[in-house]
């Protein structure tokens, strides 16, 4: 459960979980599997009767749900399916072949990549690859010597006679590691941690709480596991004990799946076929949104802000106006307030104009105090208490006036809401920030005759769903802002992080919580360049603008302002660098964006991904690759020092100075304020284009590619004209470069201490073109670079 510090004040919100009851000393009421019999065979799994220590009988089940993927399900019922599957179907398991072999006290499912093994009697679940290596296996239970139970092993608990919850124990070796769980700002590693699968109004970026969580793990073994359930599920990773991972469902069964790998990016692979592809934003989503912060806002402000962000050459792509477009008070009754936006029609067009596109701020609650309230409370659209009244809550945590919460179960209402949404998207509106949703009460009822339990995690999906759906119809894409996910929210396309604190602690546990949801199956995610709030010192905001700048995705928002001429001159100046470097590496962002929705693997990558046989990349939650040529360190520390550990395997050039690192170590480094740690993989053949101040629609034009190393290599850019393969090969002193495909490169340049003295592109010598630096201002060492 969250963990509640002593002695400090603790906010109980409306949409806190409930608790799974706590059982007296000495009271027993685990029912365990003990045996099970074979009740049929077929083309794709096993059902078996599986006997508890109570003698009650249930249905197990263990099939193949895909190749390398096993699915196991205890239930009184086998025919019964998460209780919030009656709102969203979250996993889709396809039909897939199994070779069951059958003993007198053995079964064995094998699935391609990953081999089920049951003992009858006693119960024992294994899970193997192919060729017999052990990836995981049932806890039978363990206690301690005063005989009192430390792990729950398949089985259900019931308290007072009444069931409380499934549950299941796998063995943990005692160097075992374990990843994913959602957007964690824990550290990366969960062993010793207690994940509750419960969607929290944060408040920050700095606890165990999170806005989205995403029931399934990866560990370095060369697995994954995945919980189907909409419900608060609980993960005690080897924190009861350290020799056991524990699941608990308060469900009305167990259903998981055992996804093999070996690698992560396999297991995250066939995490995907179950839950759906990511989405792709489109390409003017990786350009920067600037944001009107959360304060007052009016259209001339607006414009004004638009123009000097373009007089001052900012790049920016999309202008983000928070909660007061609307009218305060009012939130979030989706219409604009007329006297600070009297022409809303003409600033759109203005803005469009000048390549801006407009994200709007919206959440799927209503305050009681806005003109549309009472028509929408007597039709019926609002979760109710269960006295059939209309549930009105405190979701602004008494910031701000009481809402109701649009009931999403209801098609009515899901009508009346796309009809607010439309003619704004029909006015010009690119896309919206669909903030919020982490606020259903657990006793609320819904149309559907939902709990607010049952409801609570997936109403984040049907809040995204449906203002995805309108978007897609109005304006041609589905990308939302989002801050609230679950389960196969990779579908929605963005999310950033929530309300962290403008504090290098606070930029810190951001960044592992990007990492820990890039492991969960979600590639493309932001955060609040700057920090949300409070007003972060100079310094921090350009460390902070650099992370953000090579992210994912990049939004500059906060309480106070994150506009660049806010601050210092020289902060300004490196700010706005760091946003001319995502600009000048938009081929390299844009290829790697492709390729992380069509894998799966995060673009904002933790290292274990591509080197998953290094023990010290299932620890490292502090620096990331972007892509996988791009290795980032954002400086966390108003030192300008930290530790950067470089991945075995290859070998690194600093991208500031050029010079060429071993992998497999770590470099203690300090570094000026107008840059930061970033590496580039020897032999990385990087597009660069000249920095512009919008992305652009149309193909990558006058492309350099940057021979890093100057040695052999090979990419693939992804470009609306199709793919182009770039092969370098190093032939003494001479680098030979060809193009295979539609992209208009026109320059090579080199960087490295060993370059070559020729470079041959598409058969024809050229120029070495001067490398430009990746940090203005700064130029490369004589002899290092430019060449």
């Amino acid at each position: 459960m969250p963990y509640r510090p002593p002695l400090v004040p603790y906010e109980t919100f409306v949409a806190d979980p409930p608790d799974l009851p706590v059982r007296a000393p000495g009271e027993e009421g685990a029912d365990d599997v003990l045996r099970a019999e074979v009740a049929a065979t077929d083309a794709h799994g096993v059902t078996l009767t599986a006997t508890c220590a109570s003698g009650r009988t249930l249905v197990a089940r263990i099939e193949a749900a895909g190749d390398g993927i096993i699915r196991v399900r205890l239930a009184d019922d086998p025919s019964v399916r998460s209780r919030s599957a009656r709102a969203l179907t979250l996993v889709h398991p396809q039909p897939h072949p199994a070779t069951v072999t059958v003993t007198d006290r053995r079964v064995r499912v094998a699935a391609g990549g990953v081999v089920a093994e049951l003992s009858l009697d006693p119960w024992g679940l294994r899970f193997r690859t192919p060729d017999g290596r052990l990836l995981l296996a049932s806890d039978a239970g363990t206690r301690d010597i005063s005989g009192r139970r430390r792990t729950l092993p398949l089985g259900r608990s019931t308290v007072d006679g009444e069931p409380a919850a499934w549950h299941e124990s796998f063995v943990a070796p005692g160097d075992e590691r374990f990843v994913g769980f959602g957007e964690k700002f824990t550290p990366l590693d969960k062993r010793g941690q207690r994940p509750l699968m419960w969607n929290f109004d944060a408040f920050g970026g700095e606890s165990d709480r999170s806005h989205k969580n995403v029931p399934f793990y990866l560990s370095d073994r060369g697995y994954g596991v995945l919980v189907d359930s909409g419900l608060p599920v609980q993960f005690d990773v080897c924190a009861s004990t350290h020799s056991s991972v524990q699941i608990l469902v308060p469900d009305d069964l167990l259903d998981y799946y055992v996804l093999a790998g070996p690698t992560p990016a396999q297991v995250l692979d066939r995490l995907d076929a179950l839950t759906g592809r990511p989405y792709l934003p489109p390409r003017w989503a990786f350009g920067a949104w600037i944001s009107s912060g959360f304060f007052p806002d009016s259209q001339q402000r607006v414009l004004d802000r638009a123009r000097r962000i373009r007089e001052d050459d900012i790049p920016c792509d999309v202008l983000h106006l928070d909660c007061y477009w609307q009218v305060a008070g009012h939130w979030s009754d989706l219409r604009w307030d007329a006297d600070a936006f009297p022409d809303p029609d003409g600033m759109l067009k203005d803005l469009t104009e000048q390549g801006f596109r407009v994200c709007l701020w919206m959440n799927p609650y209503l305050m009681t105090g806005s003109p549309l309230y009472a028509e929408a409370e007597a039709a019926g659209y609002f979760l109710r208490r269960p006295d059939g009244s209309t549930y009105v809550a405190d979701t602004w945590h008494g910031s701000y006036p009481v809402c109701a919460v649009v009931d999403l179960t209801n098609p009515a209402a899901v009508r009346w809401f796309q009809d607010l949404l439309r003619p704004l998207l029909a006015q010009g509106v690119a896309v919206f920030k669909t903030d919020f949703a982490e606020g259903v009460p657990a006793d609320a009822l819904a149309h559907n005759g939902m709990t607010g339990v049952e409801l609570h995690n997936v109403y984040a999906l049907m809040f995204n769903d449906v203002v995805a759906d309108v978007t897609e119809e109005v304006a041609g894409h589905r990308t939302v802002w989002a801050r609230s996910s679950y389960l196969g929210g990779q579908r929605h396309s963005a999310q950033w992080s929530g309300d962290v604190n403008a504090t290098w602690p606070g930029m810190a546990s951001t960044l592992r919580g990007g990492l820990s949801h890039g492991l969960s199956g979600v590639p493309f995610w932001s955060h609040d360049t700057g920090g949300f709030h409070g007003t972060p010192e100079p310094d921090l905001y350009v460390r902070w603008t650099q992370f953000g700048a090579l992210s994912p995705l990049v939004r500059l928002h906060g309480t106070t302002s994150r506009l660049p001429w806010e601050f210092p001159p020289e902060a300004q100046r490196h700010a706005v660098d760091a946003l001319r470097l995502r600009y000048r590496l938009l081929p390299y962002l844009w290829s790697a964006a492709v390729d992380s929705a069509r894998t799966g693997s995060p673009m904002m990558r933790a290292l274990l991904v591509d080197t998953p046989d290094d023990p010290a990349a299932w620890t490292a939650d502090l620096q990331y690759r972007l892509g996988s040529d791009l290795l980032v360190a954002p400086v966390l520390d108003p030192s300008g020092e930290r530790a950067v550990y470089l991945p075995p395997g290859e070998d690194w050039l600093d991208a500031y100075t050029g010079q060429r690192h071993p992998g497999g170590g770590h470099l203690r480094v300090s570094v000026p304020l107008d840059r930061l740690p970033l590496y580039v993989r020897h032999g990385a053949l990087i597009p660069t284009v000249a920095p512009a101040t919008t992305v652009g629609t149309g193909p990558f034009q006058d492309v350099t590619v940057v021979a890093w190393g100057g040695a052999d290599g090979v990419t693939v850019v992804r470009d609306p004209d199709g793919d182009t393969t770039i092969t370098a090969v190093r032939d003494g002193d001479t680098l030979r470069v060809r193009v295979d495909g539609p992209l208009d490169v026109r320059r090579v340049s080199v960087v490295g201490t060993d370059p070559p003295r020729r470079v041959v592109l598409d058969g024809e010598p050229i120029p070495v073109a001067p490398f430009a630096p990746w940090f203005p201002g700064r130029a490369h060492p004589a002899g290092i670079a430019p060449i």
